[in-house]
């Protein structure tokens, strides 16, 4: 199914809706190849990559993927095994569940899973990942911080993450988790990227151009920090609020979306979220 062309990321908020509607695994399932996919289920974030295995897999089947497997790596060494990184090379789409970002980075990154991830987004297929597996995609993770309170300097922990997005980074559970706080914060160390903060039950769908529509219930917040005119965050008291002032921030819900390239909102609203060339024609 590869032409060359940059594949897909399908960055998930968390808590998608895996028993109703069911909608963004839906469109997981169909931009990956609808019936004809192959899907690798990726549980290194997970506390039990058993269960979370056994989850995705029964709901991509039930959806009518054609072949979804788990593929469970616990350490460096089997990140670093042909046997694995061929599996991530034959999948349509690697899909990472949640659980804790740092495991996805410290145990993948720099192995020869980590080269065949990005080989495959770079071969047109799609990558996708909730929770954890939604923060890990950026080249600048966040790892851990203070939800819902007031910005402060020491409101988080950033870790490098897996590079597959650059010029962002991604914060979820977000408006659930009040989470403002902390992406304000990351954006101010970092005013030359952009803060993307994804609700639950919602997603970003970036396409190879680099432009994002917004699917599901919840809406994403993107923070612009590259015309801060002040703030404090370099300043010796880490236990201070944060002074940043001129930052900009949009608000997209579903069908809205943005160009990372040129850090402009895209207004026309469109709920199309075009499949793969491999997809079969889904029953109405």
């Amino acid at each position: 199914m590869s032409d060359g062309k940059r594949g897909t990321l399908i960055i998930i908020g968390g808590a998608e809706d895996k028993r109703a509607d069911k909608r963004i695994l839906k469109i997981v399932h169909g931009i990956s190849g609808g019936q004809k996919s192959k899907i690798a289920i990726i549980t290194t974030a997970a506390v039990n990559p058993d269960g979370a295995e056994k989850e995705y897999c029964k709901i991509f089947k039930d959806l009518g993927v054609k072949s979804v497997y788990g593929v469970k790596i616990d350490d460096r060494e089997q990140a670093n095994d042909e046997y694995h990184a061929e599996l991530i090379e034959d999948a349509d789409c690697i899909f990472f569940v949640g659980g804790d970002q740092l495991r996805i980075s410290s145990i993948l990154g720099g192995t020869k899973v980590h080269e065949s991830l990005l080989r495959s987004l770079n071969s047109g297929k799609t990558i996708a990942g909730t929770s954890a597996g939604a923060s890990m995609m950026s080249q600048v993770m966040v790892v851990e911080g203070k939800d819902d309170e007031a910005p402060r300097k020491c409101t988080l922990k950033m870790a490098p993450g897996m590079g597959m997005l650059r010029g962002v980074i991604i914060d979820q559970h977000f408006n659930q988790s009040g989470r403002i706080g902390r992406l304000l914060a990351a954006v101010a160390q970092n005013p030359s990227i952009i803060g993307l903060g994804i609700d639950e039950n919602t997603a970003v769908i970036v396409d190879a151009a680099l432009k994002f529509r917004v699917a599901g219930s919840g809406v994403v917040t993107v923070v612009d920090g590259r015309e801060i005119l002040y703030t404090n965050i370099s300043e010796q008291n880490q236990n201070e609020p944060l002074a940043i002032t001129n930052v900009k921030i949009h608000v997209l819900p579903e069908g809205y979306g943005f160009n990372i390239n040129t850090k402009q909102g895209i207004m026309e609203r469109d709920l199309n979220f075009k499949q793969n060339d491999n997809s079969e024609e889904e029953e109405s």
